[in-house]
């Protein structure tokens, strides 16, 4: 669509500002007026659906997001329920987007993505995505500016000025409006319109979009921070520890006995590592041993619970007596994968020069405290107890006997010929020896050095 240089549009509609959103002249304030429509012009795919929603000539859309829309169980069921009522009001909505930020390690963004007759989904984007297509994109003008941005997709295709713009107008749309969700928190998200009606939407159904967003935007804005919160919870402290912190077991001393197989394994000679490999490559190597380690956990529905300098503490809850039999040859799977990604990983590093990762990995079983543990003012959710204490002990004996993988005597009884007997043998602070097991065919592992 032809521009000039003072910003004039060739189709007749100025730009309000150098965001090329167009001015809707008188008709700000406007609204739809009630319209019922039949299911097949709504684009319901059963009568249910339709009679589900509240009745459109009573509730507006943004009493809609404010009373009901709010206490909806997903940011799908808001986006969804929202456009279904606009639809039934006579909006030719085709698909509408609400779009974040978030912070995350592995994810910088994140979509909810409304079509009718489809539904809505959601899309998490990683870094790499968002930096290779965020120059490019209208949601970076919109969050920069903070000005709706809108696009007729009508015109000549040579004066496309995003990259989207191809791709809505091969789905066959006409109109693109892009504003942003300024929330009551401070952030900034952005939420996308599009029809495929041919003479794309009036000014009084632009004008009614806008009129609901700071509502839309207080709706997303706590369903936000509570996401934002929940994944960092999850990310820092583990998905259990996280989900119980956020649910109130916050003040100090309050938790509950469990039963747990208990992974305890830590890297060997790492203390002689640090002192010859410059920072930045010692942290590329516990990030690459962490993750050969956590992966096997997580995959099997173990919990890791904390890292310590080169070590990892992680659990396998224990849900009955009658439970405990799987979980010890779940974590002990979770062990073996473990040690056979590490092989692996160990042969790519002799390959290209480097040291061999080596590491104790000590399991057990037994009942823990699990809870905040700490400081007034620092708080720690873990498990400690004797069973914790054992463990670190048993994975003390790992390089003097020789082997990766060492677990108690209770651990070792419900694996069967998975582990094999080394004897009994002393460990500090336990009056009594204790018998130990380890993988067959490991001999020799970890020699004294």
């Amino acid at each position: 669509m032809p521009q000039s240089e003072d910003g004039r549009r060739g189709d007749g509609l100025q730009p309000q500002n150098k965001s090329g959103f167009f001015e809707i002249r008188g008709s700000r304030g406007a609204v739809l007026q009630p319209l019922r429509l039949d299911v097949a012009r709504a684009g319901f795919d059963d009568r249910a659906t339709m009679d589900s929603l509240p009745d459109s000539s009573a509730t507006t859309p943004t009493d809609w997001l404010l009373r009901v829309g709010r206490l909806t169980d997903t940011a799908e069921d808001l986006l969804g329920g929202l456009c279904e009522l606009l639809m039934a009001r006579g909006l030719p909505l085709e698909r509408v987007g609400i779009h974040g930020r978030v912070l995350h390690p592995q994810v910088a963004g994140i979509r909810f993505l409304w079509r009718r007759g489809i539904g809505s989904e959601e899309t998490r984007y990683g870094y790499d995505t968002i930096e290779t297509g965020w120059e490019t994109s209208p949601l970076r003008t919109v969050y920069e500016t903070g000005e709706p941005l809108r696009r007729r997709l009508t015109g000549n295709p040579a004066d496309d000025d995003y990259p989207i713009m191809a791709e809505l107008r091969a789905e066959g749309l006409t109109d693109y409006l892009v504003a942003p969700l300024e929330q009551p928190s401070g952030m900034r998200q952005s939420s996308t319109w599009a029809t495929r009606h041919p003479n794309g939407f009036n000014d009084a159904q632009i004008a009614s979009i806008l009129e609901l967003l700071p509502a839309l935007a207080a709706c997303t804005d706590s369903r936000s921070q509570r996401r934002l919160l929940k994944g960092l919870l999850s990310i820092y402290l583990g998905p259990s520890a996280g989900s119980r912190v956020l649910a109130g077991t916050i003040r100090r001393g309050e938790g509950q006995t469990i039963a747990a197989a208990i992974w305890l394994c830590d890297l060997r000679d790492f203390t002689a590592t640090s002192e010859v490999l410059p920072g930045p490559e010692l942290i590329r190597l516990l990030n690459e041993y962490f993750e050969l380690m956590a992966g096997p956990v997580e995959d099997h529905g173990g919990e890791i619970l904390k890292f310590i300098g080169d070590a990892m503490l992680a659990i396998f809850p224990i849900a009955d007596d009658l439970d405990r039999d799987r979980a010890c040859r779940t974590a002990l799977a979770s062990a073996k994968k473990a040690l056979e990604r590490l092989d692996e990983a160990n042969a790519a590093r002799i390959a290209r020069g480097d040291m061999p990762m080596e590491l104790g990995l000590a399991l057990h079983t037994g009942p823990v405290m699990y809870g905040n543990i700490g400081a007034p003012e620092r708080l720690d959710f873990t498990v400690i107890g004797p069973a914790v204490n054992l463990t670190a002990r048993i994975g003390g004996l790992c390089r003097p006997l020789g082997r990766r993988l060492l677990t108690s005597a209770r651990f070792a009884s419900p694996c069967g010929s998975e582990l094999v007997s080394l004897g009994f043998h002393p460990l500090r602070g336990l009056a009594t020896d204790q018998e130990i097991f380890a993988l067959p065919g490991e001999e020799g592992r970890q020699m004294e050095s």
